[in-house]
């Protein structure tokens, strides 16, 4: 004999304890009150503590989808607050239901439908309220990074860091974590990541060396005031000792859930040890002013660790149960709009029909202290117009070049010469053509660091895009080094666009070139001129707005006016 057992979602039963409440906050006693209950779970009643279930037989009582109602006992009537002094016991009835429900899936069981049952009384739609929790509710931010305490021990501890990616377009690229340590505690051990420094000498000759008195210090990570954390290469993911941990060893990449939700998250873990008079297993303080950058990422600020509710964890067994933090803080960080002079990417703008381009703004991404101080170059002079080829190589080798090409043009320079921009990435747009149905514009990305940038994608936006178009090398030297310039690492795509949608668009005067240019997340700086025809062509007040949001894999090219 077999014995055959439902399986379906609609077959599997759960215990559910629902408790109501009845306030009379009125003016008038309510008489003989009722409360219809609009159960949508099938649920079987076991139980009503509190109140008597109204045209129903002895428990268990099935009321399936259609509800219930349920009146006073043996309280039956609600006083009023006035002639009774605000007594909870004579104006609140409170009723515990125990039953079992059907076909539940996830979150709260909450009734479709709960109102007043007593006549002259309308009560609208039940609104679901949220969960009331003793800590802070969980804040959003383009990064949310969680401080959890998995185990607590006397005198130590064991915290996993959990860094969460919600922006859509920002990234991050080998990633340096920092905190401060407010009460002497150091990192004895890490899992997932590394300390720039390796140093127990702090510990040994600190305070933590006089109370440790008989420790052995040779096995600590780092016992800085401020440890710089940094993700651990791809290669130690399966490393029996600093490895094998999800979401660890990704090289500091942490991507936008558009391009790989797998590669948004990243984790590590560490060993704390604490010193008095925190070393009671319950005595836990996060570390505070938290920072997080990455190599030509966007400024992100942090604000402090908040106390929220423990996370919750699956069972590493595989059993249907869950497990919680001993202790949980969450770190909000968000992206910051760059400040003049202190972006990290600029914008070059040249057309078909202009000899001149227009490079990026002088010390877009700051200004070189030593250039400035000898007066070697004006980091206030506007950005001078070059021959296009000069946007190709680094601007220590432009200068030639653009002299030269001045004196073809019978152009005019200055005795001292605009400070360069100072940008590890460049992008240069460049009207290509410009019909009545249409326009093209191509756009080049350069590379000026030596760093690469990978995007390892995935999703339906960048499954035609070939593998070389997924990285962005870095620069490199040229064929001879000792004559050449160095080669920046380039990415080019072509951007079609049709007028049928933004009739009167005048793309020479300007209505062709982004308004705002996004790389990676961080805003990038754009000059203040458009490529010339004969004189100088302002920043036209109106016209065609358009904001280039710019990945490593795609280009991709939102429009206000564009349909």
């Amino acid at each position: 004999m077999r014995l055959l057992l439902p399986v379906g979602v609609s077959f599997q039963s759960s215990i559910a304890e629902k408790p109501v409440m009845v306030l009379n906050s009125g003016t008038e006693e309510l008489k003989s009150w009722k409360v219809f209950i609009g159960f949508q779970h099938s649920e079987i009643l076991v139980s009503v503590d509190g109140a008597q279930v109204v045209d129903a037989d002895d428990f268990p009582i099935r009321v399936g989808k259609n509800g219930t109602t349920i009146t006073g006992y043996p309280n039956t009537d609600l006083k009023t607050a006035i002639e009774t002094a605000a007594d909870f016991t004579q104006i609140q009835a409170n009723v515990d239901i125990t039953g079992t429900q059907f076909g539940m899936k996830t979150g709260t069981p909450m009734p479709k439908t709960i109102h007043l049952a007593n006549d002259g009384f309308k009560c609208p739609a039940a609104k679901r309220q949220l969960t009331k929790t003793k800590f802070m509710p969980r804040q959003y931010g383009d990064l949310s990074l969680t401080y959890d305490v998995l185990q607590a021990y006397e005198g130590y501890y064991q915290a996993q860091v959990t860094m969460d990616n919600f922006h859509p377009l920002g990234r991050l690229d080998h990633w340096n974590l920092t905190w401060e340590w407010m009460r002497g505690e150091f990192i004895y051990t890490m899992r997932g990541a590394y300390t720039h420094k390796k140093d127990s000498s702090d510990c040994i000759y600190g305070p933590q060396g006089q109370y440790y008195q008989s420790f052995d210090f040779t096995p600590v990570m780092n016992c800085e005031r401020k440890p710089i954390i940094a993700d651990l290469p791809a290669e130690r993911v399966n490393d029996d000792k600093v490895g094998k941990l999800p979401y660890c060893c990704r090289n500091g990449s942490l991507l936008p859930t558009i391009m790989n939700e797998t590669q948004s998250r990243s984790i590590f873990q560490l060993q704390v040890q604490k010193m008095p008079p925190d070393l009671n297993r319950t005595a836990f303080y996060p570390p505070q002013r938290w920072k997080i950058n990455g190599v030509l990422n966007p400024e992100y600020k942090c604000g402090p660790p908040i106390r929220i509710d423990p996370t919750e964890f699956s069972d590493t067994s595989g059993l249907a149960a869950k497990s919680y933090a001993v202790a949980s803080w969450q770190v909000t960080c968000n992206i910051t709009k760059p400040k003049p002079k202190q972006n990290r990417c600029c914008v070059s703008f040249s057309a078909y029909y202009a000899d001149a381009a227009v490079p990026c703004p002088t010390c877009a991404c700051g200004c070189d202290d030593d250039l400035v101080h000898d007066s070697k170059c004006d980091p206030d002079g506007a950005a001078l117009p070059i021959p296009p080829e000069s946007l190709l190589v680094p601007f220590a080798n432009r200068t030639t070049k653009t002299k030269a090409w001045a004196a073809l043009k019978h152009r005019t320079l200055p005795k001292k010469l605009p400070c360069p921009d100072n940008c590890g990435v460049s992008i240069n747009w460049h009207v290509n053509t410009d019909y009545k149905s249409g326009w093209t514009a191509r756009m080049t990305l350069f590379n000026w660091e030596a760093d690469p940038f990978q995007a390892r994608a995935e999703g339906l936006l960048y499954k035609r895009v070939d593998t070389g178009l997924t990285y962005l090398n870095g620069i490199v030297n040229g064929t001879n080094p000792a004559s050449d310039p160095s080669v920046p690492g380039k990415q080019q795509s072509v951007i079609s666009f049709l007028k049928k949608h933004t009739p009167g668009i005048n793309v020479a005067a300007g209505d062709g070139f982004p308004t705002r240019v996004v790389f990676n997340g961080e805003e990038c700086a754009l000059p203040t001129e458009y490529p010339k025809r004969s004189g100088v062509a302002r920043r036209s007040s109106g016209g065609f707005v358009v904001a280039v949001v710019v990945g490593i894999v795609s280009f991709v090219l939102v429009t206000d006016r564009l349909g």
